[in-house]
């Protein structure tokens, strides 16, 4: 065989795969968080899911269990042909006794993890502040910002305490732990960050990161560096795009785009993502009164599903 020929053969294939779009390529599913829907209830779930079953969605996250007992919430995923990978869990005890949450009894989370069929319990934030009081007229997200940069680094090492608790708690009953940032953990704490004191106070082994790269991007940090200095402990991608508009900074400031209409290079963005660990997808964006939910996930959903990255 000639030189020609011969690298003809080895690099047909290669070629082959480097045409296909990213999520085919890598045999990976797209997801949705579903709050990016706005309000579900347990009145409009079956339709619901067999929407984004069509669209092609194949995996869900939750940020809670919409009320429904999570037998309910399994059943009607299965039925609608999709896969509950993850829940959102707060790090406080918070709507009553029966709500869940990562004070819950381990046995109690782990029950409802089965019935749902998920395998990640995500905090949402870190730990907040037991004297977290807004201020008359002021809005939740500055009151957050607020008083989490008077708390210090104490409080970012009391959620790395908790975290790694919970972490070993719930491994003994088959739920992996993981934390999801915003852009507020990157802000400067002295010579620190509360993303780094995390990092370097969670265990490895117990605790393991969903990714918002939308928040990372906002607070002025490279996503492809980031993530790819970050490998080995992001199981999770949250996909969220960022306006061109949007100041970058520390402020957590809603009203992300439609994944695909912002500035993320996700052809950069998602291999990096998979390099360094990630194997769920999730999109997530703002409900917007601009574009119904179910339709910007639709446009989402077209915008990734052809990307070739």
């Amino acid at each position: 065989m000639g030189a020609a020929a011969a690298l003809a053969a080895v690099s047909g294939p290669a070629l082959a795969r480097s045409r296909k779009p990213f999520f085919v390529r890598h045999a990976q599913p797209i997801g949705l968080q579903l709050g990016s829907l706005g309000t579900v209830s347990a009145r409009d779930i079956e339709a619901t899911f067999a929407r984004l079953a069509q669209i092609g969605y194949r995996e869900l996250e939750l940020t809670s269990l919409l009320g429904m007992q999570p037998k309910q919430i399994g059943e009607a995923a299965a039925r609608a042909g999709l896969s509950i990978c993850s829940l959102h869990l707060p790090l406080i005890a918070m709507g009553g006794p029966t709500a869940l949450n990562m004070m819950s009894e381990p046995t109690r989370i782990a029950d409802a993890m089965a019935a749902i069929g998920a395998k990640w319990a995500v905090a949402p934030i870190l730990l907040i502040p037991a004297n977290f009081r807004p201020t008359p007229g002021e809005g939740m997200e500055a009151a957050i910002a607020r008083t989490i940069a008077a708390a210090g680094e104490d409080i970012w090492k009391q959620t790395a305490e908790i975290l790694n608790a919970k972490g070993e708690a719930l491994r003994k009953v088959g739920i992996g732990v993981a934390y999801h940032n915003h852009n507020m953990d990157f802000a400067p704490i002295g010579k620190t960050t509360g993303w780094d004191i995390l990092w370097r106070e969670t265990q490895t082994d117990l605790v393991k990161y969903e990714l918002d790269i939308g928040w990372v991007e906002l607070a002025g940090i490279d996503p492809v560096r980031f993530l790819d200095r970050s490998r080995g402990r992001i199981k999770m991608l949250h996909v969220r795009d960022m306006s061109s508009s949007q100041p970058r900074g520390y402020r957590v400031a809603m009203g992300s785009p439609i994944v695909g209409q912002g500035r993320l290079d996700w052809m950069r963005i998602l291999p990096a993502a998979y390099r360094a660990g990630a194997r769920h997808f999730l999109v997530e964006q703002e409900p917007s009164a601009a574009v119904p939910g179910i339709e910007a996930a639709q446009r989402a959903y077209e915008f990734l599903s052809t990307l070739y990255a």
